[in-house]
Order: C-alpha cells, then structure tokens, then sequence
C-alpha cells in the first residue's frame, strides 16, 4: 500500500508541475531545443536506424518534472517534430513510445539523484522494451519487414548506444540540475534530487 501511495503523489504531483508557469517556460525552452537537435544532430544509418541527440530535452524535462509532464511533452514534442519535418508515414505507435518512454524515464529519475546505476537501469529498460521491441514491431508492420529480419541490427545499436547515452545523459543531467540549482530555479526544495 505504501507503494502504491508513492507512486500515486509521485504522479499527482508530477501533473501540478505542469501547472507552474516557470516549468512551462523550461519546458518550452527544452522543446525549441529538441526540434532544433533533431533537425540538425542525427544520423540516419540506413532505413531502420537514426542516432540522434533530440531525446536530451526529453530526458531534462522528464528528471525535473516527472512522468506525467514527461509523457505530455514527449507525445505534444513528437507531433510537432513530425509537423515539422516529416520523416515516412505518421504512425501514432511512435508517439505512443515516445509517451511511454517519459513515464519510465520520468518514474526512474524525477525526484531523485542522479546517479549513473539509475540511468543505465532507465536506458537499458527502454532500450529493451522501447527500441528493440516495440519500435521494431512498428517498423516491421509499417514496412512489411518481418520482425526478427531487423531486430539483430536494432539490437547490436542498442547494445553499442547503452553506454554511450548513459554517459551523455548522466552528464548531460548532472550539468543541468547543478546550473539550475546555481541560478535558483525554484528553490533548494524545487529542485528534484538535490546534489
């Protein structure tokens, strides 16, 4: 029961963030951001796979203010980003991963320190469920591929990306809370996972 309780303020109250202006204006901020990287910091190798650096706001705005602001502004930023630069068929399946993605990363980080074992566990957790399966079945049923034609190849990137965006995401997070912290963003107790 009390679990159940933890989650559910952890939720609520990650919903009353969206609710205060100066999280609105850092979410904004966080998504003119992500629309500029994904324009100009990805790699597409080949039809199946893109290595981009767009999911760094995401990841910010999920760790700040939760999983319910991350679901809302994962799944709003992906539809913008696919109003903007279209990249094949829209397929809400996508939208959908990327709303599932900021509820486990937001459940995994909001409210708490940063740390390099909570974040591998994050990655590797989507990295799993996300990417190797969810994604794939996406693509294969967009595509007419089968399933397990693409899935060695989705699973070899997300085995050589874990580390990689680990590392970036641990820094990338660790800057972010400390430069926020210096400016006085909302206080010592506004600032989820005090360093």
């Amino acid at each position: 029961m009390k679990k159940i309780r933890e989650v559910k303020e952890m939720f609520e109250s990650s919903l009353r963030e969206m609710f205060v202006t100066r999280n609105m204006v850092l979410c904004g901020l966080m998504a003119a951001l992500a629309v500029v990287l994904s324009m100009t910091a990805s790699i597409e190798v080949g039809p199946y796979i893109r290595i981009g650096f767009s999911g760094i706001p995401n990841r910010i705005v999920e760790c700040l203010f939760g999983p319910v602001a991350g679901c809302l502004f994962g799944g709003a930023l992906d539809i913008l980003k696919y109003a903007l630069k279209p990249t094949g068929p829209f397929f809400f399946g996508f939208t959908f991963n990327v709303m599932l993605a900021g509820i486990i990363y937001g459940s995994i980080l909001y409210r708490k320190p940063v740390s390099i074992k909570r974040i591998v566990a994050a990655e590797l957790l989507i990295k799993i469920l996300i990417n190797c399966i969810l994604n794939t079945l996406w693509i294969s049923m967009l595509y007419g591929k089968g399933f397990f034609a693409i899935l060695p190849l989705r699973v070899f990137k997300n085995v050589i990306m874990l580390p990689i965006d680990s590392l970036i995401l641990y820094f990338a997070l660790t800057y972010v809370k400390r430069l926020l912290k210096r400016v006085g963003f909302g206080g010592q107790d506004r600032i989820p996972g005090r360093l």
